[in-house]
């Protein structure tokens, strides 16, 4: 249960990219997820249970208090939006800058080449943000786009506007996304209610991955990948997609014991470590693995199909 700071109406603020902010509300919450094995084996019984085993990161479940008001992305940010950043700043995504590319979806990909066996091949210079090997128009999240390219648009956002643009942190983020609930998803405990708030992967999905529809939300959406940023309903803060869709960098490097030794006020993350945190899963991401509480993370240079982008926009005193 939310303790202060329930949702209230959104206010929002279109930025010079189009890009469309909500206020979220200084409030407090409960972070993580205090979950047993034995429940999550009763909900999702197709699931190997060691899996529910590894879930040490998202506990102890902690108070948080979020102090000050601050401006979401309502949506992810989208092909077009990265398209004009690139096009007026000068930045060169990492994949095209390194040379070595992104990740692509390959129907034809020999899934003996890969322990994944996902059809996604790369890194490849064939694939990057403008080609992650599925159809994608301007509407559609951005993927293929580091921590780093991330960390560069805010930067120039920042510049353009005089108002401070960043990442939110792991918190931030979950407080949103929750907005209001104490429940696995915002739209309640039962994954089959995803289907109105979140593309994940469902039996359209599934069609391309047929040896996992087992784990395929049993609706279909009508998207196989990518869904146009706001084509499902939105939490009650007024965002979209905070489930599924792509994963969102996040600011925080990530541990394991975070969460035992975070403040709380405005916990900011560990200081140092090796890997960033993503949240929030993909149009791929099995319905487990798309709860709020939950917690994965990659290299500020991975660059993949799954992973995309939302920003916080903060309030000027």
């Amino acid at each position: 249960m939310l303790l202060t700071g329930c949702a209230t109406p959104p206010w929002s603020v279109e930025n010079s990219l189009g890009m469309r902010f909500v206020r979220i509300p200084a409030g407090t919450f409960l972070m993580g997820s205090a979950e047993s094995p034995a429940s999550l084996a009763r909900d999702f019984p197709q699931y190997d249970p060691e899996r529910f085993r590894k879930l040490d990161d998202e506990a102890p479940v902690h108070r948080v208090r979020i102090t000050q008001d601050f401006l979401l992305g309502q949506h992810e940010v989208t092909v077009g939006q990265f398209r004009s950043f690139l096009a007026a700043s000068g930045h060169v995504p990492e994949s095209v800058a390194d040379g070595t590319g992104g990740y692509g979806y390959n129907p034809a990909y020999d899934p003996a080449q890969t322990q994944r066996g996902d059809a996604f091949e790369g890194r490849d210079p064939r694939y990057s943000w403008r080609n992650p090997g599925f159809p994608q128009d301007d509407d559609h999240p951005v993927v293929n786009v580091t921590w780093n390219d991330a960390v560069a648009l805010a930067s120039w956002l920042t510049r353009r506007e005089g108002v401070r643009y960043r990442l939110p942190t792991e918190a931030e983020w979950e407080y949103a996304c929750r907005a209001g609930t104490n429940t696995r998803y915002s739209s309640g405990d039962d994954p089959a209610g995803l289907a109105r708030v979140a593309n994940v992967f469902d039996a359209d999905a599934a069609t391309n991955w047929p040896k996992w529809q087992d784990f395929a939300l049993p609706v279909h959406d009508g998207y196989a990948f990518t869904a146009p940023v706001g084509s499902f309903a939105p939490n009650a803060f007024g965002l979209h997609d905070m489930h599924g869709n792509v994963w969102e960098w996040m600011a925080d490097w990530h541990a394991d014991d975070w969460y035992a030794r975070s403040p709380s006020d405005d916990p900011q993350g560990p200081a140092t470590g090796a890997v960033r945190v993503r949240r929030g899963g993909s149009w791929h991401t099995w319905p487990f693995y798309a709860r709020c509480a939950f917690r994965n993370w990659n290299s500020p240079q991975t660059r993949y199909v799954l992973v995309g982008i939302r920003l916080v926009r903060e309030i000027a005193p």
